[in-house]
């Protein structure tokens, strides 16, 4: 009897720990996949709330601000920089064009000079044309004044070509303000100096303005695209030139035929 009971007692718990054993490895392998979510929820970056966007975008445009604003050049590259990148980006906005415009009228709105009357010390033209360049990106009546000022007062080449070229992209040529303004500014560079990359950036901003509001039809314009046709200039600017009247002429025809 007393061996019975024993191997019956044996047999009770066996049966009672096989179960137990199971249990326990269900709720282990449950517990597995949850303490793995849990890592991965722990690891998987926190996305950016709307102010924590807005701070950022707000700060990196105060940056630029100061940046643009300082006296030393290599600073004013940085906000080239961190400009083109926003940009990039998609977050331009009216702060960073306002910064853009500075750099690009920089000596046309402030000359700085050694002594107040030695060397500029603030004349930074590629800074300039980079500037213009870059306010491509934002086509609106202000940036079209904004370039238009640059055409008319600075006197470097390379930042009135960058000007020019901004103004061709932007394509605002209401009452052919643009299109005069780039016709004077050609003329005055024929008579004194003649330069290539000038009118060569002269007759692509021409073209772009001729390719909206059917075609270009500003008198200024074609005289001073005839005067690089003719004038002092290299062989491929000279065959742009007579290319380009020919594709005034076919588009201001078209466009008269197509309205009648």
């Amino acid at each position: 009897m007393k061996i019975g009971s024993r191997a019956t007692s044996a047999m009770v718990a066996f049966l009672v720990l096989v179960p137990s054993a199971g249990v326990w490895a269900q709720t282990q392998s449950q517990a597995q996949p949850q303490s793995q979510a849990q890592n991965q929820t722990q690891q998987a970056p926190a996305q950016k709330t709307v102010e924590e966007s807005y701070l950022q975008s707000s700060l990196e445009t105060m940056v630029i601000k100061e940046q643009s604003q300082s006296d030393s050049r290599d600073m004013k590259m940085l906000a080239l920089q961190y400009a083109k990148e926003a940009i990039d980006g998609g977050r331009g906005n009216d702060d960073i064009r306002n910064s853009l415009e500075y750099l690009a009228l920089e000596t046309s709105n402030l000359v700085i000079r050694s002594g107040g009357t030695g060397r500029v010390l603030n004349d930074y033209p590629d800074i300039r044309a980079t500037a213009c360049d870059y306010l491509a990106a934002f086509p609106s009546q202000s940036t079209k004044d904004a370039l238009v000022r640059v055409v008319l007062s600075d006197e470097e080449p390379m930042v009135i070509s960058a000007a020019v070229r901004s103004l061709g992209k932007i394509g605002i040529n209401d009452n052919d303000e643009v299109t005069q303004d780039i016709a004077f500014i050609v003329n005055r560079y024929d008579i004194l100096q003649p330069d290539n990359s000038l009118a060569f950036e002269s007759l692509l901003a021409f073209e772009r303005i001729n390719a909206k509001d059917g075609g270009l039809k500003d008198p200024a314009a074609i005289s001073a695209i005839m005067r690089i046709a003719t004038g002092n200039y290299i062989g491929p600017v000279k065959q742009k030139a007579s290319q380009l009247l020919d594709l005034i002429r076919k588009t201001v025809a078209s466009s008269s035929t197509s309205g009648s």
